[in-house]
């Protein structure tokens, strides 16, 4: 199978996508027997998801969560991915992680970008990577119908960056941004795209051929497609949950 082909899971609709990607995190987390590190993803997608994991009674003392990307604002403001999930997940009485390392969002997009590339390597506690011992965990990534994860957008020199761990992306959208490239995602134990609507069909084709950003992801471990029968198409046909 060429490209990021990797496990492709499909569910009726986007509220069945959130309860089954909520039920596979939760399941994670209550096997979990070391510090168990979750990548979060922003946007609309996983937003559901959060919510429906904030009403779980599990266990998040081992968890330490992670940003996939971040917008370049504060950290109060109506974009900022760490304001979505503080809202939707940090705010629940049983949702007390480990730890939080949220992206920095202060002074430039390049000396957050460095602060946060320093964060990742002191949780590693190396500053190389190994093949066999993940940076992550679980990381949760979505897909935009550009192709684009996390902000890995297409056609910006993040795309060729393999030395750093986090990275700035200044141009591209309405705000720099700050992504996690690559080598950092690569190093994960499961892969889980959330992927849903319609308008992500063709993204999805491609990503699953390595075509675009995202089919640019070469990962160490599992990846698993969690997707909607509206992304899926005829693609998902015998997928089925």
């Amino acid at each position: 199978m060429s490209g990021i082909a990797g496990t492709l899971e499909v569910v009726k609709d986007a509220g069945a996508l959130a309860a089954r990607a909520a039920e596979i995190i939760a399941g994670r987390l209550k096997v979990a027997r070391h510090p168990f590190r979750l990548v979060l993803s922003g946007g609309s997608t996983p937003r559901a998801t959060y919510q429906l994991l904030a009403c779980k009674d599990i266990d998040w003392d081992c968890a330490e969560l992670f940003f996939g990307d971040e917008r370049f604002v504060p950290p109060d403001h109506q974009d900022s991915n760490y304001r979505m999930v503080r809202e939707t997940l940090l705010s629940s009485e049983f949702v007390n992680p480990r730890k939080l390392l949220a992206i920095p969002t202060d002074g430039t997009p390049q000396s957050a970008a460095d602060r946060y590339d320093e964060i990742l390597r002191q949780q590693y506690g190396a500053g190389t990577l190994e093949v066999g011992v993940p940076l992550f965990h679980l990381t949760l990534l979505g897909l935009g119908d550009d192709g684009h994860t996390a902000s890995l957008l297409p056609g910006k020199p993040v795309l060729k960056e393999m030395d750093r761990w986090a990275a700035p992306v200044p141009e591209g959208r309405g705000e720099p941004r700050i992504s996690l490239t690559y080598p950092a995602l690569n190093s994960s134990e499961l892969i889980l795209f959330l992927v849903s609507g319609v308008g992500k069909r063709d993204a999805l084709a491609q990503a699953r051929a390595g075509i675009g950003p995202a089919g640019g992801i070469k990962p160490q471990g599992e990846v698993l497609w969690l997707v909607d029968e509206a992304a899926a198409g005829e693609e998902g046909q015998g997928y089925g949950y």
